[in-house]
């Protein structure tokens, strides 16, 4: 098998957009195909008909992390109910699928799965990374994510960002829970 070959079925975080809102349709689906993906979610509190509802929702309508082989994921476009579904989101730079390094997406996931704390979605306006320290959370829930410690809002929070198209922010953590990389 020649280099090429081994790149094309290196498994890699796709960043793809879901069409008219059918994200968790098609979670479902890789789901039950055994298919490593994430959709950053978070609770949104609503009255209906007087009651307070409490629900689990995507934080950015339309959006999914896929995991899986260049090769695997064309095959999904082509042959599957996903077909119509699923487009890639293009890096405008580069003029390819936006993907997004395993270390870096681990570190998103572990902040941003933790749907129970308090954590804040910022976009990349709200972020500016090149004037925070590049840290490494060193206790706690999220212990070995990486991320760059910034004052957001409310205090001192390591921020986990995929670059140019989404951050997350922990809770506020105290500077002894963080070291400098």
């Amino acid at each position: 098998m020649t280099q090429t070959q081994n790149v094309e079925e290196k498994k890699i975080w796709f960043v793809l957009r879901c069409t008219y809102s059918r994200g968790m349709k098609v979670k479902d689906y890789l789901d039950s195909n055994q298919i490593e993906n994430f959709i950053p979610m978070h609770y949104v509190v609503s009255e209906r008909q007087g009651k307070i509802i409490r629900k689990l929702v995507p934080v950015i309508s339309n959006l999914i992390f896929v995991h899986c082989t260049k090769g695997k994921l064309e095959e999904l476009k082509k042959t599957s109910t996903l077909q119509s579904l699923i487009r890639y989101i293009m890096d405008k730079e580069k003029h390819k699928p936006l993907i997004v390094p395993d270390k870096q997406m681990y570190d998103f996931i572990a902040v941003a799965g933790r749907t129970e704390e308090q954590i804040l979605y910022l976009s990349p306006e709200e972020v500016k990374l090149r004037e925070g320290d590049k840290v490494r959370i060193n206790s706690g829930i999220w212990k070995g994510v990486e991320g760059v410690f910034l004052k957001v809002r409310e205090g001192m929070r390591v921020v986990v960002s995929i670059e140019g198209f989404v951050a997350v922010a922990t809770i506020a953590l105290h500077p002894s829970m963080v070291d400098k990389i």
